[in-house]
């Protein structure tokens, strides 16, 4: 049994017949026309005009890095340093000079509740230093309670124990 020649440029080798021509180049297809390229890398980060279609990617400056947003854009790096209330840093201040004073404490614990709502209106930092003067604050009033309850019943002990003679 024999096979018809092959056609359409492929030579088979076991067939012993005459080639038709030259061997096909394997980079065309069948019909002569070249391959279509596949599309280039597209840059991920590349910024785009969302309302230009069909433009170009937005050129960045010349300074920034490949890979990095170019510097000024708004939301990248880091954001201006936040100011601080006052009313917190003093708030921690009293609270601390309470460890010896004992009477500035609740005024520290009183001013770091009115940090805290100052804070929540304007947005300023120091949320955490208005907490710890509350904590501070409250705990050293609530010492200095103690001890005065402390010394209050050592006095009355000490008057209901004593003896009623007058010299």
């Amino acid at each position: 049994m024999t096979y018809p020649p092959p056609s359409g440029g492929w030579n088979d080798p076991a067939w012993s017949g005459q080639q038709s021509g030259p061997p096909a180049d394997p980079t065309l297809p069948i019909g002569g026309q070249p391959v279509p390229t596949q599309p280039g890398p597209v840059d991920p980060y590349a910024p785009v005009d969302p309302y230009g279609a069909g433009q170009q990617p937005v050129p960045t400056t010349a300074y920034a890095l490949p890979g990095y947003p170019a510097p000024g854009h708004p939301g990248y790096g880091y954001a201006p340093p936040q100011k601080t209330n006052g009313l917190a840093i003093a708030a921690l201040v009293l609270s601390l000079i309470g460890l010896t004073s004992c009477i500035t404490a609740p005024i520290g614990a009183i001013l770091g509740h009115m940090a805290q709502k100052q804070i929540r209106v304007t947005g300023e930092g120091g949320e955490g230093m208005a907490k710890a003067a509350i904590i501070v604050g409250w705990i050293l009033t609530a010492l200095l309670v103690l001890v005065i309850l402390f010394y209050a019943a050592a006095i009355i002990f000490a008057i209901t124990q004593s003896d009623n003679t007058s010299y």
